[in-house]
């Protein structure tokens, strides 16, 4: 039985998704698996496959370089379409498995019924849910009857694989309220962040907050990608009334589609305590995280359940507290509320945000006390022995359990 993963990017890719990939794919190749990867090429290499760390790897498609707009994103789409269903034509056995992921949007649409037809299981691996996250976003049609249909022709999709997993419970409500995929087919399993690489570090003790000149500095930090499901409205407006407590930096780690917007208004307005730093390799987060005092986690209300903030595993991993701006009892402030490990508010609430941060700034215990609150709760529940054995334990159920094609 082969295990044969599709998604756009996987390794060396530094993406979030690509990296969950490769934990995956990697740990399942090490425990004797046959795994397989279809994903998009490296920039610059001339190779269409290759085998890393057990993984073969199969590369039909060419990714996107530098500034691009939707029409090219579009191209890029129909590309590793394409090319992923020419690599499940050739590659898909009966017995197999194959696991689909949402990158690029509506690729279960593309495979699933091919791999059915071919003797395969199928898995849906959702990182989001689109039309509706492009409903959100404003992007045209999708309000109307093009998001509709786009909509029927992925709850088909869905209707057809043996298994649909979600990320986050608020998602899989959102998938059981489309009616299409029964409840024993419907799983959660939390994305992760790796325990070992990211623990807890005392301050005083991290060699990056002296590189980043950051000694003696309460930190306050934005880490991963500035997305456009992300709202920094209400932390730049807490920043502006931080101003006068020079201790407070607001640090903001990453690179994003925003990241222009927001350091252009944190310019504009001469928040001299908001800094800005490119995006760190994955090698480093333990430092990263463990730099700051406070990590900020923020999440567009309406795209609760539509996606997940999956950045919160790492801050509890490095055992900080954290703040959640978004919908208060959305997912990630559940989390915070069950766990102890932070707290949330509304979005727009600049005064409150403000206010948390300044009560944290005076009061190390609490600090401490939810930092290690986070860090017991993530060991429980979040950690990446934690999922890959769900993912391990998913798979085994189709072990020698072939069907014939439809």
């Amino acid at each position: 039985m082969k295990i044969l993963f599709f998604n756009r990017f996987f390794f060396p890719d530094a993406s979030a998704t690509s990296q969950i990939l490769s934990d995956l794919a990697f740990h399942l190749a090490a425990r004797g698996r046959d795994v397989h990867v279809v994903t998009s090429r490296i920039p610059g290499s001339r190779s269409d496959g290759e085998i890393v760390r057990d993984v073969t790897v199969h590369r039909v498609a060419t990714p996107i370089e530098g500034p691009h707009g939707l029409g090219r994103r579009a191209l890029a789409y129909c590309d590793y379409y394409l090319g992923a269903r020419r690599a499940a034509m050739r590659l898909v056995s009966p017995g197999d498995v194959v696991v689909v992921k949402t990158d690029p949007p509506l690729l279960s649409a593309s495979l699933a019924h091919l791999a059915k037809s071919q003797g395969a299981r199928v898995i849906v691996w959702m990182q989001d849910l689109f039309p509706e996250v492009a409903r959100e976003y404003g992007v045209p049609g999708m309000r109307g009857p093009l998001g509709a249909w786009l909509a029927r022709i992925r709850n088909r999709s869905l209707a057809r694989s043996d298994a649909v997993v979600a990320i986050a419970e608020r998602m899989a409500s959102r998938v059981r309220a489309l009616g299409c995929v029964p409840a024993e087919r419907l799983h959660v399993i939390h994305n992760w962040a790796d325990g070992e690489a990211i623990a807890p570090i005392e301050r005083d003790a991290n060699p990056m907050r002296a590189a980043w000149g950051l000694e003696g500095r309460f930190v306050v930090a934005y880490s991963g990608n500035l997305g456009r499901v992300h709202e920094f409205d209400t932390l730049l407006d807490a920043a502006a009334m931080l101003r006068p407590h020079e201790d407070v930096v607001i640090l903001i780690v990453g690179r994003g589609p925003r990241l222009a917007e927001v350091r252009a208004r944190a310019e504009r307005e001469g928040l001299a305590n908001v800094r800005f730093l490119p995006h760190q390799d994955r090698a480093l987060l333990g430092r990263t995280l463990g730099i700051a005092d406070v990590h900020v986690c923020v999440l567009r209300p309406e795209f609760e359940g539509l996606v997940h903030p999956s950045k919160l595993y790492g801050i509890m991993a490095a055992g900080r507290p954290a703040l959640f701006v978004g919908e208060v009892t959305g997912e990630t402030g559940r989390i915070l509320a069950e766990t102890g490990a932070g707290l949330s508010i509304a979005r727009g609430d600049a005064d409150a945000l403000a206010a948390a941060i300044l009560a944290l700034r005076g009061d190390a215990a609490a600090r401490s006390a939810m930092g290690e609150s986070a860090r017991k709760a993530f060991v429980e529940r979040y950690d990446m022995p934690v999922a890959l054995a769900r993912w391990e334990a998913l798979i085994a159920r189709f072990d020698g359990n072939s069907h014939p094609p439809m």
